[in-house]
């Protein structure tokens, strides 16, 4: 996997959790009662704790090999690979008093 995508999927994992949401990583593997695990964690109980809930679920593999693809800010031109604009994202956060 190239390096910048691995770097993609970690700051949106990052992203996540900062957002206190639950992020899994791991190995995608089953037991020997056949219940499904990502690393440590029990997706299959995970699962059942967000029954009839409506969610939104990402899975990136780390070992896949697609191309990043270069995107053109509309705002400032600049290319980027992010999902957005670090140098439009970093302005706003300043601009607002983050930074």
């Amino acid at each position: 996997m190239s390096a910048m995508r691995r770097a993609a999927i970690l700051r949106m994992a990052s992203s996540a959790h900062e957002m206190d949401l639950d992020v899994m990583s791991g190995v995608l593997s089953r037991d020997e009662h056949e219940r499904w695990h990502i690393g440590p964690h029990d997706l299959e109980e995970w699962l059942t704790a967000h029954a009839n809930q409506e969610l939104v679920l990402v899975l990136a593999s780390l070992m896949d090999e697609r191309p990043v693809k270069t995107r053109s800010c509309g705002t400032c031109g600049r290319d980027y690979t992010d999902v957005d604009c670090p140098y439009c994202r970093a302005s706003r956060l300043r601009l607002r008093g983050h930074a």
